[in-house]
């Protein structure tokens, strides 16, 4: 089944601008099949798993959080629940300024300390060319990391896998997904 699904959403449950309820209703009417909600560790409200839990949807709903990791400086790490698999995702590399050594080096060592699984190769949804080509040896995703409605649906993933949470995990996992722009 192809599914369509953006893996680094934000709310008001942090710093988004839409409710999970208008987020979830935004993706749907673009017709996507999945989202994460990845709301920053550091900023997420209290019972914030209970307002993702109250969102009526058709989407398949991941319930993640956007880690802050210190390491000579900060990066962000997304952690993607499934119903027993964990996605772990460098996010948005390119906005941190970073040469390709760079970029491998802060991959060897957040390895150490997360299973990294994939790559965000997009910037708020657009391109970055240079990620595009770096070789590494995980996958490479394309996200819009959506934080208002005006971000929503530019970058995105597809993929042909059974509509559920683990299913879709397991091929970010091994790289079988496309990347989609607008």
């Amino acid at each position: 089944m192809l599914l369509k699904g953006a893996l680094h959403v934000h709310t008001t449950c942090s710093d988004g601008k839409l409710s999970p309820q208008q987020v979830a209703d935004a993706y749907s009417s673009l017709g996507f099949d999945f989202i994460a909600f990845t709301d920053h560790d550091y900023l997420l409200k209290p019972f914030y798993r209970d307002m993702y839990a109250e969102v009526k949807t058709e989407l398949l709903l991941f319930t993640g959080v956007e880690l802050t990791v210190f390491l000579k400086g900060y990066v962000h790490v997304n952690r993607i629940e499934g119903d027993r698999e964990v996605l772990h995702i460098f996010n948005h590399v390119g906005e941190y300024d970073f040469t390709p050594a760079q970029v491998l080096e802060r991959l060897g060592e957040l390895r150490r300390m997360y299973p990294i699984d994939a790559v965000e190769i997009t910037s708020k949804g657009f391109r970055e060319p240079l990620l595009e080509e770096l070789e590494m040896p995980y996958p490479k995703i394309a996200s819009d990391d959506s934080h208002a409605s005006v971000n929503i649906g530019r970058a995105w993933i597809e993929l042909d896998t059974a509509r559920d949470k683990d299913s879709i995990i397991r091929a970010v996992k091994r790289g079988e997904f496309w990347n989609c722009y607008i």
